[in-house]
């Protein structure tokens, strides 16, 4: 019996044929091996960048909405800025109360410097005065001897020759005195030194504090959704709003068995859902050091109980190739397959 011409027999053996060669197709396995490897586990990613203050108070300014087109250096919010104004000003006055008093010590050193000075003339007038009384004393001594003078005129000359020699001790004394006053002076002005670049390491903090009452946009991008208000407190660390950057790149997390004949700079396609599948292209830049299992924070421990070998995902990353105007389109998180 024929059926369409066609004899029933042969019919049933040529189904089964055909749905063994359909599984085979479907799961590309010989002789339908695929040349082309794909993955539907890769997305767009982009570097997301938490802005967060680094000085509390109270928010005075907001100059942003939700997804705001910003370039590097917009003003983005402004932190009352009041009170880190009136602390660098403090800062400031003891920066000049410090440099004043840096100023003072070197007039001192001159003054010490000249107080030197002057000892050492004392010194060499006391020093000349003992001389000549000490001749005298001598002279009196030798007219004593020949008697030609009395025995107060001797005493005389003697007691002149003794005040003059404590008169010449007195001198060095306050010619030593005047060298520890001024050794004195430049060790206290190596305190000064550094109490002035302490007060300008204060200033400077102070000034790094006052600009980061202003939050800006450390680059050029799109803003996320604005979590805070005019009027609201915010700590160092709070979560103001996220900048995502105009580059990005695709991420493809391919099979262990699928990387064999990958290699950096070769071209790769990819749909886009949200675009309607539309198709884009790249090139393969870098892969991973290592499966994505290993950068887990609790990674699995194989060396217990059962094991089932699961094929490991390694990341590949792909530059979008530039020049195409959907790409522009493409936000991070968005599904791809590649």
């Amino acid at each position: 019996m024929n059926l369409a011409g066609v004899p029933i027999l042969s019919l049933v053996t040529f189904l089964p044929l055909v749905g063994v060669l359909l599984i085979l197709f479907a799961w590309r396995l010989p002789p339908f091996e695929a040349t082309i490897e794909q993955t539907d586990n890769a997305y767009v990613r982009g570097n997301v960048t938490v802005l967060s203050p680094q000085v509390a108070g109270y928010v005075a300014e907001v100059l942003v909405t939700d997804y705001a087109n910003v370039r590097k250096g917009d003003l983005i919010m402004r932190i009352d800025d009041r009170i880190y104004a009136q602390k660098r000003d403090q800062a400031k006055a003891t920066l000049a109360s410090k440099r004043a008093a840096l100023t003072a010590s070197t007039q001192q050193e001159a003054s010490a410097r000249a107080n030197i000075r002057l000892s050492e003339a004392g010194g060499a007038s006391a020093k000349a005065a003992a001389n000549l009384a000490r001749a005298n004393m001598e002279r009196s001594e030798a007219l004593m001897a020949k008697g030609f003078s009395t025995q107060r005129d001797l005493d005389v000359a003697r007691s002149s020759a003794g005040q003059a020699d404590a008169a010449v001790q007195e001198a060095e004394a306050k010619l030593e005195v005047s060298k520890q006053a001024l050794d004195q002076v430049l060790v206290g002005r190596q305190a000064l030194q550094a109490d002035v670049d302490q007060a300008a390491a204060a200033v400077e903090l102070a000034e790094i504090d006052l600009a980061n009452t202003r939050i800006v946009a450390p680059e050029e991008g799109s803003l996320g959704i604005v979590g805070t208000s005019v009027g609201s407190y915010v700590v160092a660390g709070s979560q103001l709003t996220s900048l995502v950057p105009d580059r990005k790149w695709v991420m493809a997390n391919f099979k262990e068995t699928q990387v064999a004949n990958l290699k950096t700079g070769q071209k790769a396609t990819f749909d886009v859902d949200a675009l309607g599948h539309v198709t884009l292209t790249g090139r393969i830049t870098r892969f991973s050091p290592a499966a994505g299992s290993e950068f887990a924070v609790i990674k699995a421990d194989n060396t217990t109980g059962n094991f089932t070998k699961v094929a490991q995902r390694i990341p590949v990353r792909i530059e979008i190739d530039p020049g195409q105007q959907l790409a522009e389109r493409l936000t991070p998180g968005m599904s791809v397959i590649v």
